[in-house]
Formats: structure tokens, C-alpha cells, sequence
């Protein structure tokens, strides 16, 4: 069983899972190879002078997979609460974790089907967003969300901090305390 499955691998969910792996959490990252980032071209990323969409794609998945973070190629089409958690089903597999942290982008008819409570997108072009709470909580308990499906700019830099914010919340209610992660130079 996975502590945290994350539902997308664009810039939102890469990190969540980069962060959600690096806490020593067992990941799961359950990609359909749709992000919008894949058609982009960034030159506001900071930290970046430019970049293809689809680099910083493979970049934030490698970054995930660098930490422990298992990366399966498929579509989640149900999400079914168990005791210990949720299943999450795909087209050919199913997958057992406790939290799951949706980073769908522009798709939210997964949420819509499993219950979870939608309002209308603000973002030109993003007609529904999934309820959320500021910490990422969605309206079933134990299912998080983040990036653009979860209401935030479309923009990289901000769906990827969300995406992180997202998992520091979820890895801190499951260490019970509030986690930080820090690296120093050597």
C-alpha cells in the first residue's frame, strides 16, 4: 500500500510527489501523458532562462523517480474508498494508498464521478476546478488536490509550489507534525 498516490505527473503533481517521495513517504505517481504543460513554451519559470514544456515535464518526473517515487504510465478512470485508504483503478491496474493527491489540470471528471464537490474555474479557459480547501483538502476526506484542477493559476512556477504546499500538508498530517524540508550546501 502507498502512504500517497498522486494523480498527474505535470508541474503540480511532479511535485507533489518529488516532496510526497524525498519525506520517505511511499509514492506512487499515476501519469496519462496529458499535461497542457507538454504544449508549452516557458521563459517566466523562475530559476529557468527558458524551457520546453515538455523538459520540464520529464525533468519534475525525473526528479520524483530520483527520490524513490514510482511512476506508472495510465489513466485513473475510479477511485474507490477502502478500509485503510482508497483503490484507485486504471484502465489496466489497481493501485492501494491512504491519501491521494489529484493533479488532473484541466480534467476533473474523475472527482465529479467519485463525489467530490467542483465550482466553476476563474482561469481563462478552465471551466471546472475541484472544491478545495486552502490546505489542498478536497470534500472526501483523505482525496487532496492541486495545480490548476484545484483552482490556482495555470501558470508552471505556481501549479508546482502548489503541488508542493499540497504534499508538505498531506506528509504533515500523516508525521502528525509539520514538516520541513530544507537541504543545506556541503
Amino acid at each position: 500500500m502507498y502512504d500517497i498516490i498522486v494523480i498527474g505527473a505535470g508541474p503540480a503533481g511532479a511535485s507533489a510527489a518529488l516532496f510526497a517521495a524525498k519525506s520517505g513517504k511511499k509514492t506512487l505517481v499515476i501519469d496519462n501523458d496529458q499535461s497542457i504543460t507538454k504544449r508549452a513554451w516557458l521563459e517566466n519559470h523562475y530559476g529557468v532562462s527558458e524551457i520546453s514544456g515538455p523538459d520540464l515535464v520529464e525533468i519534475g518526473k525525473s526528479q520524483a523517480t530520483k527520490f524513490g517515487a514510482e511512476l506508472v504510465q495510465g489513466k485513473a478512470i475510479n477511485i474507490v474508498k477502502s478500509e485503510e485508504g482508497f483503490h484507485v483503478v486504471t484502465e489496466s491496474d489497481r493501485y492501494e494508498g491512504k491519501h491521494i493527491i489529484l493533479a488532473t489540470g484541466v480534467l476533473t471528471e474523475l472527482a465529479q464521478q467519485i463525489g467530490i464537490d467542483t465550482k466553476p474555474g476563474t482561469e481563462p479557459r478552465i471551466k471546472t476546478v475541484y472544491d478545495t480547501k486552502p490546505d489542498g483538502k478536497t470534500t472526501v476526506e483523505g482525496i487532496w488536490a492541486a495545480g490548476t484542477a484545484a483552482g490556482v493559476s495555470v501558470h508552471t512556477i505556481i501549479t508546482a509550489g502548489d503541488g508542493a504546499k499540497v504534499a508538505i500538508n498531506v506528509i504533515s498530517e500523516i508525521n502528525g507534525e509539520r514538516y520541513v524540508d530544507h537541504d543545506m550546501m556541503k
